[in-house]
């Protein structure tokens, strides 16, 4: 027995349809796709505020530590030692 077929569908349907009425099912089916539209565009949005948050990016700053500048003025210069070649 299959609890998809058609006449199963088609029963539930008309079930829904007495219970909660014509006009209550289309504007049900209006706020959900105005839903998925909003969820859909702040997605997109989102991908694109990351996009040219990436590309827009600052390097980050060399030298002092503007939150710790104690750490920063303790912490060892970086030496450039070059490898002997050999």
């Amino acid at each position: 027995m299959d609890l998809f077929a058609p006449k199963h569908l088609l029963l539930i349907l008309l079930i829904v349809l007495l219970v909660f009425g014509g006009k209550k099912l289309r504007t049900l089916g209006a706020d959900l796709g105005s839903a998925f539209r909003g969820f859909k565009k702040a997605m997109n949005e989102g991908e694109s505020e990351e996009q040219a948050k990436q590309i827009q990016a600052p390097p980050a700053p060399v030298g002092k530590d503007a939150e710790f500048p104690e750490v920063a003025a303790k912490a060892p210069a970086p030496e450039n030692k070059t490898a002997p070649h050999g």
